[in-house]
């Protein structure tokens, strides 16, 4: 990265305070004085380029099929849209960037693992029934032979923690670098977030007061009228000095930069037609080279036929059994990377089949959820957390399941957890959780040593289960009062720090020569329960705006808007209707869902076992129709391109799949896209 240094740009404005200033063209007031004020206009020239992205210039595009609809999903007809221009990385997120990541993360909170745990890539989404692959289970993430390769096993939401940490990073760098900060590797319990030192709550310990702060020029700041007696102050945004967020790229933006259709404006006479409109990053629908220097050289990894992964030994045809390094094979015209292969790509956007009929064609995008900081009385923003916040309503949910599908491997008999009141839906939970787990269907058997024991339960592993619900049941009541951080501290103290870390004797299991043993459940249960993990200590406050604060408001009022015309209540056959029984149906859902009882997301889409309301009534007798009938939920998120297991049809650019938010595969990847502000052509260029 180059930029100039911020000190210099601040000492440029303060000379102007001894010359001839800049005047507003609004007021005549001049700009950088504090003696009418200290208004500060700073020099700014062009956004800075973050590490390992390219500048993808924006502009209009056809976007969805460009292949035969072989799957008949009709979930991607063509449309024209306009993309901003924005920031891509080259390459794909490799595990050496991952393990970067994983590195800070288990230094900063040392004192919370659950955080790193949950950082985790799954690994074990190499294993496969009927194929060893278990070397790759053990060396593909930590062996630097791959190194250089995409990381895989990381669900949608592990990517856009992994994008929130690059872009903290990348600005303390920033600052670093300017001689804003100081460099601190220590920060256990407090870590530098951009959003909290922009709410000036980064307070590293030890500060240098001088170093960490800029001139302030406005004269409120204790100015005697002297220059050395001026304020000080941290970077603003108006500052133009950090940069936007890292994030995933929209659908739009990813196929976008996967065409470079940069390169497919061949005529120079009219610069402005697309003579082509590619299939592949490449013009041409082949998938060899055609020059003469590389003819008939494989383009991209991916799978050729039946069994033919990397082709005949003497001669592999793309030279990559699974993944290959991340700068391997030629660039698109945008220089981006494996944009055609090797591994498949998160996306930001949420799934729906209907995407190409309820869309803008500005900066097509569904998925907002819109959110804001959490004010204080005060109107001030809040304190940033310090501790970590959980989701206790998902671990209650959680424990349930776990437990359905534990005990009845053992025993076919009913096993309810102990549920005492039934006005907070976790009779609900439960009811519906026991009748979606058959004995039937999860058939596995138990271990030997419930064998021996006539298939008993174990007396100690239903004693922590009981000690859970009972513990939960306490941060669900506290929850219920919007005692969120008192919840949060139940959990943590008396689970994670509690019955999970050895507290309790009762759950020591010694033989008599005094050989302490695990308790397997505990492992199982803290790596389940770290995903409900909601924020972080060093970072803010957000919640889900509210229609009642946006009274008045004609783009939006509410904050979800993943179901937005497919999948919310009006897009539903219960909304509306002429009829007085078809009215009766609208009113008496819509005051169940209102009132707590049935769950708004299964109105369209029934994604989810339903066989009873949220308070545990029955609703359907039948069991056939109690059970799911699509995959598609609020959390199936996009990924597009195929991989180094995927046929050339998957490869192609407009070809979209789905998959759930906190699952992974070993053939799905990511890379980062941020933000480009000011003129789309970069350079300070408007034309």
């Amino acid at each position: 990265m180059q930029g100039k240094k911020l000190f210099v740009l601040v000492a440029a404005g303060l000379m102007v305070i001894g010359c001839g200033r800049e005047r507003s063209n609004v007021t005549g007031w001049e700009y950088n004085n504090p003696r009418n004020g200290g208004f500060q206009k700073v020099p700014y020239f062009d956004q800075e380029t973050g590490p390992g992205l390219i500048l993808v210039e924006g502009g209009t595009f056809t976007m969805g099929r460009a292949e035969q609809d072989v799957t008949y999903e009709w979930n991607n007809i063509p449309r024209r849209v306009t993309v901003s221009s924005f920031y891509i990385d080259q390459f794909e997120v490799t595990n050496f960037n991952w393990l970067e990541y994983l590195y800070w993360v288990k230094r900063t909170y040392e004192e919370f693992p659950m955080i790193y745990h949950n950082a985790l890539p799954d690994t074990n989404c190499w294993r496969n029934p009927l194929a060893f692959n278990e070397p790759y289970v053990e060396y593909y993430l930590r062996h630097p032979a791959y190194q250089n390769y995409p990381v895989v096993g990381v669900s949608w939401n592990q990517a856009n923690e992994f994008c929130k940490w690059r872009t903290d990073r990348v600005n303390e760098f920033i600052l670093i670098r300017e001689g804003v900060l100081t460099m601190n590797p220590d920060q256990a319990g407090e870590p530098f977030t951009t959003d909290a030192y922009l709410a000036n709550q980064y307070h590293p310990q030890p500060q240098e007061e001088k170093e960490q702060q800029l001139v302030d020029l406005d004269p409120m700041q204790g100015w005697s009228g002297k220059r050395k007696d001026l304020g000080t102050r941290i970077v603003r945004m108006e500052d133009g000095i950090l940069l936007p967020s890292y994030r995933l790229p929209t659908e739009a933006e990813w196929e976008f930069a996967y065409y470079g259709l940069v390169g497919a404006m061949t005529n120079p006479s009219d610069p402005g037609v697309i003579e082509n409109r590619r299939t592949y990053p490449w013009t041409g629908h082949w998938v060899r080279a055609d020059n003469a220097e590389f003819q008939g050289d494989i383009r991209a990894n991916f799978v050729r036929g039946r069994g033919d992964y990397m082709g005949v030994a003497g001669a592999l045809n793309d030279a990559a059994d699974v993944t290959a390094p991340v700068d391997s094979y030629w660039p698109n015209d945008y220089g981006l990377y494996h944009m055609a292969g090797n591994v498949s790509e998160w996306v930001m956007d949420t799934y729906r089949p209907l995407s190409h009929e309820d869309f803008d064609e500005f900066r097509p995008f569904r998925g907002n959820v819109f959110k804001t900081k959490v004010l204080g009385n005060d109107g001030v923003i809040d304190e940033k957390t310090t501790q970590v916040l959980y989701d206790v309503y998902g671990i209650k949910e959680y424990l349930h399941e776990y437990e359905r599908k534990r005990y009845q491997r053992i025993s076919a008999r009913d096993h309810m957890a102990d549920t005492t009141n039934v006005t907070d839906q976790k009779l609900g939970m439960a009811m519906n959780v026991k009748s979606r787990n058959d004995i039937n269907y999860y058939n596995a058997p138990p271990e030997q040593v419930y064998l021996t024991k006539n298939k008993k339960k174990d007396s100690i592993e239903l004693l922590l289960i009981y000690e859970l619900n009972r513990v939960v049941d306490q941060a669900i009541e506290a929850a219920n009062n919007q005692w969120y951080m008192q919840a949060s501290e139940i959990i943590q103290t008396n689970i994670f720090d509690g019955l999970f870390d050895g507290v309790d004797p009762r759950f020591d299991i010694q033989d008599e020569l005094g050989n302490v043993y695990p308790l397997e459940i505990i492992s199982e249960l803290r790596t389940g329960m770290s995903q409900f993990i909601v924020n972080t200590p060093g970072k803010l406050k957000w919640r889900k705006v509210t229609a009642e604060e946006n009274i008045g408001r004609r783009n939006y009022q509410n904050s979800d808007y993943r179901d937005y015309n497919d999948g919310d209540f009006e897009s539903s056959v219960y909304y509306g209707g002429t009829t007085e029984s078809s009215v009766e149906r609208h009113d008496e859902r819509k005051n169940k869902i209102n009132e707590g009882a049935r769950d708004e997301s299964l109105v369209m889409y029934q994604n989810d076992h339903e066989q009873y309301d949220l308070n545990g009534q029955e609703i359907n007798s039948n069991a056939q129709t109690a059970w799911p009938t699509t995959l598609v939920s609020d959390d199936s998120k996009v990924y597009k391109g195929g991989s180094w297991r995927d046929r050339a049809y998957w490869i192609v650019g407009s070809n979209r799949r789905f998959l759930d938010a906190d699952q992974s595969m070993s053939t799905i990847g990511f890379r980062c896209a941020m933000d480009r502000l000011g003129s789309p052509k970069g350079l300070g260029r408007y034309r």
